[in-house]
This record gives C-alpha cells, structure tokens and sequence, in this order.
C-alpha cells in the first residue's frame, strides 16, 4: 500500500505545479492565461476573486489550529503602544508610562493560563493575541516564559508591521481581512481579556460584547483591565440610563487589576453544560 493520505486517484497539484515549470518556453506558456489558476497570483488578486479569498484566509488558520490540536483560547485584546515597564521614560504621554504596568500583568497572566493550558498538553485555553507589540508582545511573551506555544494574528498594515518575536512561529498567520481576522479571534475563545488600548482595542472589544449581548455568541468570562482607565474612557453607566443598553448588559463584563483577580475569576466560571 501507498503512503498516500489522499483518499482518490487523481494526480496530485503539487506534481501539476512542478511540472507547469518544465514546460517549453514558448509564447503560448508565456501567456497569463496558461498559468495553473491557483498558482496565478494576478488571477488569485482580481476583484471578482474576493469571495474565494475571504474563505481562504477562512480556511487556512482554522485548518492549523485543527491539525495542532487547539481546542481554545484565551484572547487578548489590548494596545500596541502599551510600553514595556522598563521603556516607560521613553512613552509618548504619561498616561502611557501609568499603563506600562498592564504590560507586565498581561505577561503575568499570559503565564499563569498557559501554566494551566499545558496540563491539557497545550490544547486547551491556549494564549490567542493579535500578534503585535504592546500588549500583544506581553502576552506571548508570557506564555513563552511558561514553556507553552500560543497564537498570533497579524494582520498588513499600510505601515511596516512584523510579529511579535514571542509568538510561535507555526502558529503565527497574517491577515488581509479585519472581519475574518476577527472571527478567529472568537471561534475558539473560552475567555476575552480587554487591556487599555485605543481603536483597534474598542473595535474588538464592542464587536465581541455586541454578539454577547445579541445572543450571537454565548457568554464567556469578559474581563476589563483597568476600572479607571474604562470608566474615564468609556460611561458605562450613561448607556444604560439613556436606556441604549439595558441594565443587565453592564454584567456582561467584569474588572480586574491583576493577572492574579483575571486567573481566579475564569478558574471559578462555571462550565458549559
């Protein structure tokens, strides 16, 4: 028997790819109507190839996260330009340098999940952050100091962006689409941990209490760090007075200061079922 996972007969594509470039060099194999339309990158980035784009970046990261075995993750959301403690001098504003300490408390509670996640052989509530610095960086550094992989989702940026040097580099995917980015976020979540941050930290914090609170997703420990910092940023309690949220949405979400606070409050949320 053939050690052969496919489950047909057919030529396999990456013989096809292999031998497309053997082919004689003629006017017709120049022709970009005779490249193999998979491989045909103009073909691939035309406009009316979005849908087929949109389930590939879909597809890809969810079908890695399946075969390494990632049951959940705990995600992190927080700001880019949340300095290191020890590069605080050097922030922008004071406010930054106050926030430095989220730094060191999210690489602290990235650790402790991770501790915890690799009881589970690193399958479940495996580190998910966007793969950035800031925040992002803290929380895969701290579950590279526990031992444990964790997850990055970068996404192209119009300015220069790389990854994170903490994140694990199979586990590390790059993303043209805010939305798809987005739902991979969520898919496996088991816990969403807001750190200060500025756009990017609210637009994925109110899309994901949005679908909490529509009943599209259902409900997860949801912790803010920083009461101060949210409640000065954003009046909760505005909302619901105006009656645009209701009462009731305001225990959608917890604060915590601490690794410490957030650890104990996933660890005694009670179990689906």
């Amino acid at each position: 028997m053939k050690d052969d996972p496919r489950a047909h007969p057919f030529r396999d594509s990456h013989q096809d790819v292999e031998a497309a470039h053997r082919i004689p060099d003629t006017p017709q194999t120049r022709a970009p109507a005779y490249r193999l339309a998979f491989t045909d990158h103009d073909f691939m980035c035309r406009e009316e190839l979005r849908p087929v784009r949109l389930q590939l970046e879909l597809l890809k990261p969810q079908m890695i996260l399946d075969e390494r075995g990632i049951e959940s993750t705990i995600v992190m959301f927080g700001g880019a330009r949340i300095p290191r403690p020890e590069d605080k001098a050097k922030a922008r504003t004071e406010t930054l340098a106050e926030l430095s300490r989220f730094y060191e408390e999210a690489r602290k509670f990235a650790r402790m999940m991770t501790e915890r996640s690799l009881q589970s052989y690193g399958r479940e509530n495996v580190i998910m952050t966007g793969g950035g610095p800031g925040v992002m960086e803290a929380g895969n550094h701290g579950a590279a100091e526990a031992g444990g992989h964790s997850i990055g989702l970068n996404i192209v940026l119009p300015h220069e962006q790389a990854p994170n040097a903490y994140v694990t580099p199979d586990l590390c995917f790059n993303f043209h689409y805010f939305a798809i980015r987005k739902m991979h976020f969520l898919m496996r979540a088991k816990a969403i941990c807001i750190f200060p941050g500025g756009f990017g930290t609210l637009d994925e914090m109110f899309e994901s209490l949005t679908l909490i609170q529509t009943g599209r997703m259902r409900r997860i420990p949801f912790l803010l760090f920083g009461r101060d910092f949210w409640e000065r940023i954003i009046n909760w309690k505005a909302l619901a007075e105006a009656g645009t949220i209701s009462a009731e949405d305001l225990e959608l979400f917890h604060f915590v200061e601490t690794a410490e606070e957030a650890v104990a409050f996933i660890t005694e949320w009670p179990e689906e079922g």
